[in-house]
């Protein structure tokens, strides 16, 4: 077991995916303003470069999990225009905002969504020419398992993406992140979304998720190939692009 997976929002009683539905359901009528004042909106621009990496590829058919409220594939739909985008996620609540984006949007026939576990997909093999999953990986509540669930899905010589929050690791940034998700994050975050767990769960996630070669590795014993990595914004945000 991970780090990461040990990690819940509200305990240690009872399963991490059924408590992470919960959280994100509390949270999720304030996510998207926490979601970009806590970065201070460079999540854009890592959403931006992350989603061109997959155009020399021309995806048609694309799966976005852990798609909360939609963002990133809302990016994906525009600038990759594929014929069919599902997004999918374990909380209602965070695609209830997606799907009124995604009509004000006028992209419902391109974009639709559905509730999925990640670690037992609806899905039948080799189904999609891309996956993408931006800051949710470090939910799962069994790494191999959902990663494993990901290539089976997808098509051979399919893509995957993953975006995903770290902790930098070098001076001076290791140390000034530290303070940051430690008191200034929890701070900000309980007083907007009145979640008192939510967002000391998010940056202790964060400093336990398998990082740069470490997750290379774990990508290869999920059976990928041709994996890479790129961080931005000195480390506190890591790029994998991987290929089945």
């Amino acid at each position: 077991m991970y780090e990461q997976e040990k990690i819940k929002p509200y305990g240690t009683e009872g399963h991490k995916r059924e408590q992470v539905e919960k959280m994100f359901d509390n949270i999720s009528s304030t996510y998207d303003l926490l979601n970009h004042s806590l970065s201070w909106g460079i999540d854009k621009g890592w959403r931006r470069k992350s989603i061109d990496s997959l155009r020399p590829y021309q995806p048609k058919k694309i799966l976005d999990i852990a798609t909360g409220t939609g963002d990133f594939a809302i990016l994906a739909a525009q600038r990759l225009q594929p014929t069919e985008l599902i997004g999918a996620d374990i909380s209602e609540g965070m695609m209830k905002i997606a799907r009124q984006k995604v009509s004000s949007l006028g992209l419902e026939s391109t974009i639709h969504f559905q509730k999925e576990d990640c670690g037992k997909l609806s899905f039948q093999d080799n189904t999609f020419d891309a996956v993408t999953v931006a800051y949710g990986v470090r939910n799962f509540e069994d790494l191999d398992q959902g990663l494993q669930e990901l290539h089976r899905v997808l098509k051979p010589e399919g893509h995957l993406l993953i975006v995903e929050l770290c902790s930098p690791n070098r001076f001076p940034m290791k140390q000034l992140f530290k303070i940051y998700s430690h008191i200034i994050m929890p701070t900000i975050g309980r007083l907007i979304s009145k979640d008192q767990n939510a967002y000391s769960y998010l940056p202790a996630t964060m400093a336990a998720f398998p990082q740069g070669e470490v997750m290379q590795n774990i990508l290869k014993k999920a059976g990928f190939q041709a994996v890479s990595f790129k961080r931005f914004t000195f480390g506190i945000c890591t790029m994998y692009l991987a290929t089945k």
